[in-house]
């Protein structure tokens, strides 16, 4: 059983965007931002703080906070 410690898929829901899209903006792999949005890999720091940039979000955002 996986934990949840991003919120990358609500946010992207919330916004009306797709995994896919996130892939091409950041010009990732899209099966590894899948895995980022289905809890099932983690980003790096480093990571998240683009993700937060390219959401137009604050990296916090993107965690949950428990």
């Amino acid at each position: 059983m996986n934990k949840t410690y991003n919120r990358i898929k609500i946010v992207l829901v919330e916004q009306n965007k797709t995994s896919l899209w996130l892939s091409e903006q950041m010009l990732k792999d899209k099966s590894t931002v899948s895995r980022w949005c289905t809890n099932d890999m983690q980003p790096s720091i480093e990571t998240l703080f683009q993700i937060a940039k390219t959401l137009n979000v604050k990296a916090k955002d993107l965690l949950v906070d428990k």
